[in-house]
Formats: structure tokens, sequence, C-alpha cells
């Protein structure tokens, strides 16, 4: 059964320099409820972390499959979880999809 609010995005047809913009600029366009599937060749520990920090309990993750070279992620927007205080303090730093970051060198 296909589910509408699942939404494809394949991050090895996009430049690694553009990667995490585009990424967070996907989930930004989720409504509540709504499924990013992420597909990579190699695990974005570095981004999830971005994530977490980012959006903290709003971005629910999952991971669908975590084999070498096939990765996959949901991403499920939950605005109905609450933060935690540790969420709602200022968040320092960024990606920028450079700086050593993991996902944007190589």
């Amino acid at each position: 059964m296909y589910n509408s609010s699942v939404h494809d995005f394949d991050a090895r047809g996009v430049a690694k320099r553009f990667r995490h913009a585009a990424i967070f600029g996907a989930l930004e366009s989720l409504a509540d409820g709504e499924t990013m599937r992420f597909v990579n060749d190699h695990d974005p520990v570095p981004l999830l972390g971005q994530i977490q920090q980012r959006y903290g309990s709003q971005i629910g993750i999952a991971y669908v499959a975590r084999d070498p070279g096939n990765i996959v992620i949901d991403f499920t927007v939950q605005l109905a979880v609450q933060p935690s205080p540790a969420e709602l303090a200022p968040a320092t730093g960024g990606c920028g999809g450079g700086g050593g970051c993991g996902c944007s060198g190589g």
C-alpha cells in the first residue's frame, strides 16, 4: 500500500556541498505527520546529530535499512511532541555543508 505522506529523498543525487541545506529545506517543507524517506550511500551520523540539535524531538529518526552502501532513514515530523528543556536552549554552530562534518568531504 502506498502512503502519500512518505516522500522520497535520495541524497546520492545531490551535490555534496548542497546536501545538508537541501535536507534541512526538505524537512522544513514537511507538514506534521509527514515522513521524508532519506536514502544515502553512507551512514550520516554527523547529520543526524545536527538534525537532533536543530529540531529536537520534533523530527523522529528511524532507520529502515542500515547496510553498507544502502542507508535508508525515515525522518518524521512530529510537532505534537513537546521539546525537552535542553532542546529549548539556543543552539550554537551549524554545518553549512563544510567544516569537516563528514558528509561534505567525500
